[in-house]
């Protein structure tokens, strides 16, 4: 095989390969060769039929078969033996090839560019983490007990009241004609639970057992079903029962209920969900930090095909939110070209940061566990309750999709790794001013 470097600009890289028509027919003679002992005509014993006559029947699909092949291998020993390192899919083209000449192909690309990472060590980054007050899981607790509340009919016959739960019966009109998914028999309502169209709840305030109310609302025009969406409507609603909610009480019997030894065992796991979800979000905040250093700190030139991709996923969703008028209200008002530009500077900066972090990751040997990846598959497959079988399936049979649970871990593990090595202050907040400052930094961002 020879290789010629035709061109080379930037990043970008094209070559010359030809491989001599002597090798690309011995590759065909010797498919041919398995060839003679599978196929089977009429005459020939297996294994027997002679070479001449394959040549005849079966030349030509081999040929096209080998052509594949050799392409194939060509390009990846080409990025073996010159030690590149492609961004994104070579692009390859068949520049010539005749019976008994020799096959030559382009191989076009763009290489990752040369990166040399900061000392990590000169990174000085403040990490933010609250201090969680004793009301805080003393109202986590109550939140907890209000779940596990039961209810029960009401005394003497009382009028429902707004907390209650109502037992109805109810059959859904538009302009008298029932609608697909609006009967129910036995439908437990709390009301003041906003569950259901807004205004139904509110009409069965007062009602008591064995009341008939027909109630009378507006589905919402952003109503999930289209066909009713913006429609009036009429409910014939029959009350069955009115029950009210019991308090649970804060004690050892709530924590045993949920499989916790006692009522300070279910504090100390209140206090450390809280604490944990405090923790993510100013993990999350720590991260955006990081990742404006690095961004600062580096300057490489990045690979135009990865860009463009990068832009592209972008713009897309742009123009979907700009077609259902969900764009940002900062974003509102601009032209299309100052939209463009300022997404342009964004997939350039991801693209920056992920070239970086991928190439830390391997200068320092950083890999994802297996037993990391199948926690995400199975995490992922909980998502879908009663399908676990079949996304597990699917992610096994796809390297895709495993790949794309991949790529957040082994992210996440590179941006472990670079604050290990950086200069980290600790800061202690109350939840008003780590909340405040929350939102702060989203208006900023």
């Amino acid at each position: 095989m020879q290789v010629t470097e035709t061109n080379t600009d930037g990043l970008k890289r094209e070559f010359k390969i030809v491989i001599p028509a002597q090798q690309v027919q011995s590759q065909v003679d010797d498919r041919l060769r398995e060839l003679s002992g599978q196929v089977k005509l009429p005459g020939f014993r297996p294994g027997k039929v002679p070479l001449s006559l394959l040549k005849q029947r079966y030349e030509q699909s081999v040929k096209g078969e080998v052509l594949e092949r050799a392409v194939h291998d060509g390009s990846h020993k080409l990025m073996n033996e010159h030690n590149i390192r492609p961004a994104g899919l070579p692009k390859v083209e068949i520049v010539k090839f005749e019976d008994g000449g020799d096959l030559e192909f382009s191989v076009a690309l763009e290489v990752i560019p040369e990166i040399t990472p900061m000392d990590f060590k000169t990174v000085s980054l403040e990490k933010v983490t609250v201090d969680v007050p004793e009301s805080e899981v003393t109202e986590s607790l109550e939140r907890i007990a209000k779940r596990q509340r039961q209810s029960a009919p009401v005394e003497n016959d009382r009028p429902a009241e707004k907390g209650d739960v109502v037992v109805i019966d109810f059959l859904g009109r538009i302009d008298g004609v029932e609608f697909a998914g609006g009967k129910a028999e036995g439908q437990y309502l709390e009301l003041g639970s906003s569950m259901f169209i807004p205004g139904f709840e509110d009409q069965l305030i007062g009602a008591k057992k064995g009341d008939k109310k027909v109630v009378k609302v507006q589905f919402p025009a952003d109503y999930g079903n289209a066909e009713l969406a913006g429609k009036e409507a009429e409910f014939e609603t029959t009350v069955n029962e009115v029950r009210e909610m019991k308090d649970v009480p804060v004690d050892d019997e709530l924590a045993k209920s949920l499989g916790l030894d006692n009522l300070d065992a279910l504090k100390k796991s209140a206090r450390e969900q809280i604490e944990k979800e405090y923790g993510s979000i100013a993990r999350a905040r720590t991260k955006r930090k990081l990742l404006d250093v690095l961004a600062d700190k580096h300057d490489f030139e990045l690979p135009e095909g990865l860009v463009e991709a990068e832009f592209s996923a972008i713009w897309q969703q742009i123009e979907n939110d700009m077609k259902n008028d969900r764009l940002e209200a900062e974003d509102k008002g601009k032209s299309e070209e100052q939209l463009k530009a300022e997404y342009r500077d964004i997939a350039k900066r991801r693209v920056k940061l992920g070239l970086l972090l991928s190439e830390v990751g391997r200068i320092n040997n950083i890999q994802v566990p297996n037993e990391d990846l199948t926690r995400a598959v199975i995490a992922e497959a909980r998502r879908y309750p009663g399908q676990e079988k079949q996304v597990i399936d699917y992610f096994q049979k796809t390297p895709e999709a495993l790949n794309q649970l991949r790529a957040p871990i082994y992210e996440d593990k590179v941006i472990d790794f670079i604050l290990d090595l950086a200069q980290l202050s600790e800061r202690k907040v109350s939840p008003a001013d780590f909340a405040r400052e929350e939102e702060e930094a989203a208006k900023s961002a």
